[in-house]
């Protein structure tokens, strides 16, 4: 190996720590400080410009360029470099790794709020009076579904008191009794209570855990609050009371419950910041299982392109473009400080979120510089190959983690900081 080839080598070395070293400060401000999230945001979309105008322009177009005008090697790159990072998120996240980030957790939760209203609505379309009325004007009701994690022993459902709420099973077993004989088991999938929503009317039995039970939730006064906003689904209800259960159930047996459910499952979905900030604090109650690594693979995930993506530009050149490394660098400082805040409510120590950042920051480094020395020698294909590769995995990181967080916390901030971020890329690259 030449004297040549270990120079560039150590210059990908240098220039990917320095893109990543923002990283550390942006983790130490997240530990120590909480800034607004707008301004975390607006710095965040400002980097996502600088990296969009500077992958175009640096490696996209280099890619093009050492094939003379050829394309599929670029394409093909591209497209698979985006379902690599795609597929490979999805594992990390499945694992524990969607905590990294609040964009991460937010898309779990919405995930889940939205199996949760589907799982509950098909059941509501069993029950005869239910599956009587029309699915969308039961729609404004699905976002009210709430989750209810029982220790066993939890008394659920009291005898003589007001029926306020139903509930449905979602993991676990409930035990129906009445004077302390057994009257049934309840298992996943199975409800109790649906008519506390039609009528209030006093519980007959009661309900205790058998053992730790999941149970989704409708309370009685959010339905009575939907029935307020619309006349025509209160008038529906009052007539389908007064008609015999024969009918109603000769009725609902022609309904298919997962058309219905899907009629009436709209709504939106995102998590509120309190919603958000539950979670962090139940995984950290539950040391979240092997979270902790598969948060710092995530993160690593995260860092795997840019990486790559500086050890392609330097092939044969003794720097970076500063366009490129300016563009990671601020993009990087509110990603971690982001994730940094989210860890410290997992309560990881500021020694502990350290390391993990740092390890980060010297792994960026050491993939560009291999990734410099294992395709210095490579034909201009290749080449492209791999530059296209590490751009497509960079820009699905970028569509699917930070301009989602961006405009979640920045709104209409966003989009002019995106412009401002892509206009001082191209003005790097035009003085450069």
């Amino acid at each position: 190996m030449g004297a040549q080839a270990l120079s560039q080598a150590f210059s990908a070395f240098a220039f990917g720590a320095l893109s990543a070293a923002s990283l550390l400060l942006g983790a130490w401000t997240g530990a120590f400080l909480k800034p607004p999230p707008r301004l975390a945001a607006g710095i965040m979309a400002f980097g996502a410009g600088a990296l969009f105008a500077a992958l175009s322009l640096e490696l996209v177009g280099e890619a093009v360029e050492r094939l003379q005008g050829g394309f599929w090697p670029v394409g093909l790159g591209l497209v698979a470099g985006g379902l690599l990072f795609v597929a490979l998120n999805r594992l990390v996240n499945d694992a524990g790794g969607f905590l990294r980030k609040r964009s991460t957790l937010q898309r779990r939760l919405r995930a889940e709020r939205r199996r949760d209203v589907r799982l509950l609505l098909e059941s509501l379309a069993r029950v005869p009076i239910f599956a009587s009325l029309p699915p969308e004007a039961m729609r404004g009701l699905a976002v009210q579904v709430r989750r209810l994690r029982c220790p066993a022993g939890t008394r659920v459902i009291a005898a003589g008191e007001a029926g306020t709420e139903l509930y449905l099973v979602e993991s676990g077993r409930l035990a129906v009794t009445r004077s302390g004989l057994p009257l049934a088991t309840l298992g996943s999938g199975e409800m109790v209570g649906e008519m506390a929503l039609l009528s209030g009317e006093t519980r007959t039995a009661d309900v205790t855990a058998l053992d730790e039970a999941a149970l989704l939730s409708l309370r009685k006064a959010d339905f009575d609050r939907l029935l307020d906003a619309n006349p025509e689904l209160r008038a529906a209800v009052e007539a389908l009371s007064g008609e015999r259960r024969e009918a109603l159930e000769k009725a609902a047996a022609s309904v298919d419950p997962e058309a219905w459910a899907r009629k009436a499952g709209g709504g939106d979905w995102r998590p509120s910041s309190l919603e958000l900030d539950e979670a962090l604090a139940e995984a950290g109650g539950r040391k979240a299982g092997g979270a902790p690594m598969a948060i710092w693979l995530g993160i690593l995930l995260d860092g795997i392109p840019e990486s790559a993506v500086i050890g392609a530009s330097m092939i044969g050149a003794e720097k970076a473009s500063l366009a490129l490394v300016l563009g990671l660098f601020i993009a990087n400082y509110p990603e971690a400080l982001s994730s940094a805040v989210g860890m410290r409510k997992l309560g990881m120590s500021i020694r502990r979120v350290s390391l993990l950042w740092g390890s980060i920051v010297l792994l960026t480094a050491v993939g560009a510089a291999l990734g410099n020395l294992a395709f210095r020698s490579a034909p201009p294909e290749l080449v492209a190959l791999f530059e296209s590769l590490a751009a497509g995995s960079m820009l699905a990181m970028l569509a699917e983690t930070m301009m989602p967080e961006a405009f979640e916390q920045g709104g209409s901030i966003t989009g002019m900081a995106t412009i401002l971020g892509f206009v001082s890329a191209v003005f790097l690259r035009v003085v450069g």
